[in-house]
């Protein structure tokens, strides 16, 4: 681990992105150009502690989730992502399928402020959330392992179904598989897919069953609804962007023609991720 070469390339990254440039408000008063390390920290998701001693040369040795999440909060490419984890002491990640999220597509998500819009890998391992979609469907950045994959908990995880209504689970669950089934067909015999399918037909009968239909497509226009505690059930038009190599996605979920999602949209900018319930 470079450990000085490793702070000196956070420190000048921090320091010529502004907050605008990664969704943050300007605010009023700041001494100095760039993002503050609260900032960083914040959207890296770990403390303003640890990475405070990662530009000091101080503190642990970072594991690679953490080195992966400093390189989509500061924006690098994938070459400064490869030598971000170079200097933490670790091996890049492959460069398909890796998923990292370029700057470019992070500053078009950006600008989608008024609808939910998250971005994913082709196991569909959440890998950002605007605010809206944080407050429409729960915040999915931080899970770890296998738990990243929506379609894992999806088969696995009973409770993750209460946020969609009954009936739509059996179209959901089917969705789910025909579009892992194209990233199978498309990356068949790389270890993370393989694996993950392997484990998905030893634990859910249900992904069993329709895994052996052998229906494989890629989900570009979906219609979904969601079930949200403050505003009830959302019904949205949800629109995926594949970037070339279709290792990664923007979901776009745009308000149902004819429903009241927009008014509820709307609501949810307001109050984010508020619990609206008296304490008792």
């Amino acid at each position: 681990m470079d450990r000085p070469g490793l702070a000196d390339f956070l420190r000048r990254r921090r320091a010529l992105l502004r907050p605008s440039d990664v969704g943050l408000p300007e605010g009023l008063r700041r001494r100095t150009p760039g993002l503050r390390r609260d900032e960083v920290a914040q959207l890296a998701g770990i403390s303003t502690d640890y990475y405070t001693r990662l530009e000091q040369r101080r503190g642990s040795h970072p594991s690679e989730p953490v080195v992966a999440a400093l390189a989509r909060a500061l924006r690098y490419d994938l070459d400064e992502r490869d030598h971000l984890f170079h200097l933490a002491g670790l091996t890049p990640p492959p460069r398909r399928a890796g998923g990292h999220v370029r700057p470019g597509l992070i500053s078009l998500a950006d600008r989608l402020t008024d609808v939910p819009v998250v971005i994913c890998t082709d196991l569909n391992e959440v890998q950002w959330q605007n605010p809206l979609a944080i407050a429409l469907m729960g915040d999915h950045r931080s899970y770890r392992g296998r738990h990243r994959s929506i379609v894992w908990r999806w088969f696995t995880e009973p409770e993750v179904r209460a946020g969609m209504p009954d009936a739509d689970w059996a179209h959901n669950s089917a969705a789910q598989v025909s579009d892992l089934r194209a990233t199978y067909s498309r990356r068949s015999g790389e270890q993370d897919i393989t694996s993950l399918v392997e484990d998905l037909l030893e634990c859910s009968e249900e992904f069993r069953e329709l895994w052996d239909r052998h229906e494989v497509g890629v989900r570009h226009l979906d219609r979904k609804r969601f079930i949200h505690p403050e505003v009830g059930v959302v019904e949205i038009n949800c629109e995926t962007l594949l970037t070339p190599d279709a290792d990664l996605k923007l979901l776009a979920y745009f308000p149902a023609e004819g429903t009241d999602a927009r008014e509820k949209l709307d609501l949810l900018r307001v109050i984010g991720t508020q619990d609206l319930h008296p304490s008792p």
